[in-house]
């Protein structure tokens, strides 16, 4: 079911509640993503919790072109969605991760639990946005259906995910984004938030992939924080949630049940 919320500045915004009972939890995707990518860690997560799951702006059901994709309007409407449906347990992976730290650095009194996939407070430099900007523009866009988009995008489970966001429109199948709101997202995100980091008090997971983007010496760094529990998934890419489903729901299982 979708809730729909407006963020302060007027922006739509979707918030999908995937059910259960408990504690809430508030699942942000990546760039790129949408709510949808999290209906695996759903489909165990509302055995003991009410799971939610927030499309960001510019992504997914989400207005697709908001006039601001900055860091503050991200935490803003996570922000929102937390007043929405109570102070809760937040899990991001990639950007939703990092939006998600920001969220709790900022308003701790909205955050119970952070678990953060494949995500730090280094954030991404400006060849990432480079790099974002040409694989975006690398897509055989349309894609003629959702399995040849699915292999495009990876194979197996992360490349049906990624897919499963597709649209469908005259000619083929699009993405639920445009390229030049994601570059420009990603670009907001530029520079290290160390500071904000640190100021977190709530427990943290942190979740590394051994063949994902966060950097060693970024994730050893963050390890130092005194809330943070670190689990490294050694054969999981940067989609870990995906990759590694069996590890994914352990690591997270245990870490939630420590609040009850």
């Amino acid at each position: 079911m979708a809730i729909d919320l407006t963020a302060t500045d007027g922006t739509h915004l979707a918030l999908h509640d995937f059910g259960g009972g408990g504690e809430p939890v508030l699942l942000l995707p990546g760039l790129c993503g949408h709510a949808g990518e999290w209906s695996a860690t759903a489909d165990w997560l509302t055995g003991t919790h009410h799971v939610y799951g927030l499309d960001p702006r510019g992504h997914g059901a989400s207005e697709r072109r908001p006039t601001d994709v900055s860091r503050a309007a991200h935490v803003g409407d996570t922000v929102t969605a937390l007043t929405t449906i109570g102070r809760a347990h937040v899990v991001g992976q990639s950007l939703g991760g990092h939006t998600a730290l920001l969220t709790a650095a900022r308003h701790p009194e909205l955050v119970s639990r952070l678990v953060l996939a494949e995500a730090g407070p280094q954030g991404p430099d400006d060849d990432t946005v480079d790099m974002v900007d040409r694989w975006l523009g690398s897509w055989p866009i349309p894609f003629p259906d959702r399995d040849a988009a699915a292999a495009y995008l990876g194979g197996g489970r992360v490349g049906a995910a990624w897919a499963a966001g597709l649209l469908r429109r005259p000619g083929g199948w699009y993405p639920a984004f445009d390229r030049d709101v994601m570059v420009a997202t990603v670009a907001a995100a530029v520079g290290a938030r160390w500071g904000e980091f640190a100021r977190i008090r709530c427990p943290i997971l942190v979740v590394r992939g051994g063949g994902g983007v966060l950097r060693a010496d970024e994730y050893a760094r963050m390890r130092q924080h005194p809330t943070v529990t670190a689990v490294e998934f050694p054969e999981a890419g940067h989609d870990v949630h995906l990759d590694s489903p069996q590890w994914w729901r352990a690591a997270v299982r245990d870490f939630l049940s420590l609040s009850t």
